[in-house]
């Protein structure tokens, strides 16, 4: 087969596969719209060329079943891929759906399903077709939530998914209606999904509004630089975070200094995003002012004292959780446990169980712990495991905030994750 390496899909779709230098399977996301349509044919064709035979491809499709038709949708798909001979495996969002914040909530089911399709299918990343428009769309809107510039790198290149299979976007630089010319010259159709033209959905008044891309914030340097500050100014011990009195002077004066301190509370709190606009000022007055105090934001009291500032989770608004014989739960946000007992057992904050010996910060950071007992109040003492979670990238971390994400798996003694296949 002849491929025709001056169309720009296919020229994009090439390049990318070069940046494979290990063997690899990759499911391509495919809904029927023309861009995840423009992918998979692009990525069908150079295949079936052989020109990159070390990599093996499939795909999936996740039926929202939002609206009337989307079954045969996703039928369609099938079809598509059968022509050309790939493997496909539809995933349903099955259940009652939210009332508000419906698009959020089908953005994270999507995710979760198609993990779940990459693991059965064996493959190594998950492609999605999102495009340049999709990304100056990002950016509008992202600028239009954070006027100071924070956020305006849009979206990231690969994202890990549930800390276990990347996502990668192969099309950003690549335009919408080249993808659509390239389907066009091959007598491809695509499906065009309403949702995409109804101005209650934040993207579509974006698209509408005509507004461009903006400049890039230079994430991927902030996390590097956060990353450094974490490693040379944080101390960990079990769920105490320790910084020298110097430290709160640079992550007051350095932005980078100050998003690594910010995350580092997001995750000792078990949140998955940061501190409000409001909440960081009000730490940022409280740090500046050198009071020796303490003040608690986002679940996380900061302790000031001579000798440096103590983080840990507030020993307050704790829910116990109930874990069944046989399941994984994450308790708090801060810790995944697995119950290998043959009883229900719930975790809960130890409160003065633990901390005997200890004192200050120290014990009071003890309080907040995890703590395993049965229903009858006994110790788990054998058949549970336990792990720490790092909430904010645990089920999304954009390719540009790893860096950050290792320095903090590093503090938290967890297990470090895993790169993009393609590097």
């Amino acid at each position: 087969m002849t491929v025709a390496f001056d169309d720009p899909v296919l020229a994009a779709a090439d390049r990318f596969l070069k940046t494979f230098q290990r063997p690899a399977r990759l499911l391509a996301a495919v809904s029927g719209g023309s861009d995840s349509t423009g992918l998979f044919i692009a990525f069908a064709t150079l295949l079936s060329a052989g020109r990159h035979p070390h990599i093996t491809f499939c795909a999936a499709t996740v039926d929202h079943d939002l609206r009337a038709g989307s079954a045969e949708e996703a039928a369609a798909v099938a079809v598509l891929c059968a022509r050309h001979g790939i493997a496909h495996a539809t995933r349903r969002w099955k259940g009652p759906k939210p009332a508000s914040g419906l698009q959020a909530a089908a953005r994270a089911e999507r995710y979760r399903l198609l993990v779940d399709a990459a693991r059965e299918m064996g493959a190594d990343a998950i492609l999605a077709a999102h495009t340049r428009d999709d990304q100056s769309e990002t950016v509008a809107m992202r600028a239009a939530r954070a006027p100071e510039g924070i956020g305006l790198s849009g979206m990231a290149e690969g994202v890990l998914l549930d800390g276990a299979v990347w996502l990668l976007r192969p099309f950003l630089a690549v335009g919408r209606q080249d993808i659509r010319a390239f389907l066009a010259a091959r007598g491809e159709g695509w499906i065009e999904d309403p949702s995409n033209l109804n101005p209650r959905f934040e993207r579509v008044r974006v698209r509408e509004a005509g507004e461009g891309p903006e400049a890039a914030a230079g994430r991927l340097w902030l996390s590097q630089h956060a990353a450094a500050f974490l490693a040379a100014n944080v101390a960990a011990e079990g769920p105490l975070f320790t910084l020298p009195v110097p430290a709160i002077g640079a992550a007051l004066a350095d932005p980078a200094a100050w998003r690594g301190l910010l995350v580092l509370a997001a995750a000792a709190g078990g949140r998955a995003h940061g501190l409000e606009a409001r909440s960081a000022a009000r730490l940022r007055t409280f740090l500046a002012s050198g009071t020796l105090s303490r003040l608690t934001a986002g679940r996380v009291v900061f302790d000031r004292r001579r000798d440096g500032l103590y983080l840990y989770r507030e020993c307050r608004g704790i829910a116990p959780l109930a874990v069944p014989s046989g399941a994984i739960a994450v308790w708090d946000g801060r810790c995944r446990v697995a119950n290998r007992t043959e009883r229900t057992f719930v975790v809960s904050a130890a409160g003065d169980a633990l901390g005997e010996g200890l004192r200050g910060p120290a014990q009071r950071a003890a309080r907040a712990a995890p703590r395993l007992n049965f229903e009858d109040g006994g110790l788990v003492q054998e058949g549970a495991d336990a792990a720490l979670v790092i909430a904010p990238y645990a089920h999304f971390l954009p390719r540009f905030d790893l860096p950050l994400a290792q320095a903090l798996a590093t503090l938290f003694g967890c297990a470090p994750f895993p790169s993009p296949p393609n590097e």
